[in-house]
């Protein structure tokens, strides 16, 4: 009986183009590399910078003024004789202007987007985004002049106990400041959504506004969920519309037509030249500062957690 007789395997050398290839050093992806690793390290060397500066200061600051005083004071006059350091007058003013920027900008913003999405002709959506976006792009100290002589007014013919400084006027601006970023966010979330999802939404009988609220919403919730957060930190952090139209009055009061002071605000008061460096009005900047970095930094925890927790992905 014969045994078959196997071909003895035989391997082609590579090409002499490819050995070239293969022995020429890759200087270019090597510099690449090393160009997007020195991106990536300014980026976090720039933030570490930032909080060793406001870590120092703060240090500083706490070493003269108790911790305790700082969270359980309820007035803040470091600028006054009588100094008193509670830092709630100011949280509660930025909190109240950025919630009432929020009660305009997330509804409307989210609307707007729905009506991009799902209703406007591809021709409408084009004209319409780039329309709302112009709204990002006007400088926030026109913002600040707007609700200052334009919006004030306004509200003084509707409530004449309106104060010429107030947070009613800043809240207000700053919500059609905000709109673009929730509407244009919230839009990509939505057109993200698989049409697939759409047109089986409509097979069943659903109608376009049971669609869009029903089934493209939610599926969007990841995105949309992320872009309110980031308006919250972005109302939190503007300066200009609140130092210039809500006043320096820090107090505690759930009034927006009483003239308030937000962090940011006591910041740009106190940054004009005038304080002597390293004295405890000084310093009171960056304690300020520190409690503002904390609560914009808790903001996008929080949006980080909600992309992730109710991200969707659809084959």
């Amino acid at each position: 009986m014969e045994t078959a007789k196997t071909a003895p395997l035989t391997t082609t050398s590579p090409s002499p183009i490819a050995q070239a290839l293969k022995r020429r050093p890759r200087t270019v992806e090597r510099l690449i590399q090393t160009g997007l690793l020195i991106c990536a390290a300014v980026s976090i060397l720039t933030t570490l910078g930032i909080v060793l500066t406001l870590l120092r200061e703060t240090i500083l600051f706490f070493q003269q003024v108790s911790i305790v005083e700082f969270f359980t004071e309820t007035r803040w006059t470091p600028l006054f004789a009588s100094k008193k350091f509670g830092i709630w007058p100011l949280v509660n003013g930025t909190v109240l202007v950025a919630a009432g920027a929020m009660i305009i900008a997330l509804p409307l913003g989210l609307l707007a987007a729905i009506y991009m999405s799902e209703y406007a002709s591809e021709n409408m959506r084009r004209i319409l985004k780039p329309i709302l976006e112009v709204l990002a792009g006007i400088p926030t100290v026109v913002y600040g002049y707007f609700a200052l002589l334009f919006v004030t007014p306004l509200l003084k013919s509707i409530f004449p106990q309106t104060q010429t400084f107030n947070g009613a006027s800043a809240s207000i601006v700053m919500g059609f400041m905000i709109l673009p970023m929730v509407a244009s966010i919230s839009e990509d979330a939505l057109s993200a959504v698989p049409r697939s999802l759409r047109d089986a939404a409509y097979a069943l009988g659903a109608t376009k506004l049971e669609v869009s609220t029903q089934i493209v919403v939610p599926a969007a919730l990841s995105g949309i969920s992320a872009s309110f957060i980031l308006a919250v930190s972005r109302a939190i952090g503007e300066t200009m519309i609140v130092a210039i139209a809500a006043g320096q009055q820090p107090k505690l009061t759930l009034n927006p037509l009483e003239s308030i002071e937000t962090m940011t605000a006591y910041i740009v008061q106190v940054s004009l030249g005038d304080t002597p460096q390293q004295s405890l009005a000084y310093l009171t900047i960056f304690a300020v500062g520190a409690m503002l970095f904390f609560m914009t930094l808790v903001m996008n925890v929080i949006s980080h957690f909600l992309t992730r927790r109710f991200r969707e992905v659809y084959e």
